[in-house]
């Protein structure tokens, strides 16, 4: 980004240095991509996810422990950020007609549920899609997903996630959605009986914040260390809980503040 990146205004009012269509790709064989090179709050990143998993509307439970999403509301809007994120992946709205009555009723899809189903049952589809891209809310949420849809794929005994992001915050965002999503697969490979695979990443405005530019040069001096590993407590996907979640041997360099851009 900082080589090829051209300068850019944005909404925040704070310039990035942006490029288009970065993308990567990790073998989760190797262990939990959690950046060495600064510390990631790692029990943060666990409660956002299954945040987004529980469908919750609002971060009234989520900032009893993290206030990563106090940004993006108050409490004079009673911590509301409406059908994002979670809501989309397990509350889909679908609308039926009723037949007899010419109504329609509204019933919700679990995107969440269907996938797990397709690799449980027909691994061989293409289909295991879900999406938090959801036009018909976009003006009344707190921010439109930036992580926008991710797709899995199983080839032979593992399972693989390519993620498909509209603008990622190198800095502070990108590092959270890449430990996120890796966390979401190895739950996901658990509950199938897959191995775990590769995580694809495709970010298309790929940005970094001209503030942020000092702290990602120190940590560019840094070298790497070993990967953690991750163990989750075998469990049924839908029962598993924040202290189900283990982190073994992650020793990373010292957090680097960013100030977040909103």
């Amino acid at each position: 980004m900082l080589e090829t990146g051209v300068r850019k205004e944005n909404r925040t009012g704070t310039d990035t240095i942006s490029a288009f269509g970065a993308h990567y790709k990790v073998d989760l064989a190797n262990g939990l991509p959690l950046l060495t090179t600064k510390k990631v709050f790692f029990k943060s990143v666990i409660r956002e996810l299954l945040w987004y998993l529980s469908g919750e509307t609002h971060i009234r439970n989520l900032r009893k422990h993290t206030k990563i999403w106090d940004a993006w509301t108050s409490e004079e809007k009673n911590w509301e950020i409406g059908r994002m994120y979670g809501y989309q992946w397990v509350n889909w709205e679908k609308y039926t007609k009723d037949d007899n009555t010419g109504q329609y009723n509204k019933t919700y899809i679990n995107q969440i549920d269907e996938v797990i189903n397709l690799i449980k049952n027909n691994p061989e589809s293409r289909r295991m899609v879900v999406t938090a891209w959801n036009p018909s809310v976009l003006d009344e949420i707190a921010l439109p997903s930036c992580h926008a849809f991710f797709i899995f794929n199983v080839t032979g005994d593992k399972l693989n996630c390519h993620l498909t992001q509209r603008s990622g915050d190198i800095a502070l965002g990108i590092p959270f959605n890449l430990a996120c999503y890796a966390t979401l697969t190895q739950m996901i490979a658990q509950e199938t009986g897959y191995k775990l695979g590769q995580f694809s990443h495709y970010i298309n405005d790929a940005h970094i914040y001209v503030n942020h530019v000092d702290g990602l040069k120190e940590q560019l001096e840094r070298e790497f260390r070993p990967l953690p590993k991750l163990e989750i407590k075998n469990k049924s996907f839908w029962d598993l809980e924040f202290e189900d979640f283990t982190l073994k041997d992650y020793n990373p360099h010292p957090s680097i503040r960013f100030e977040v851009a909103v």
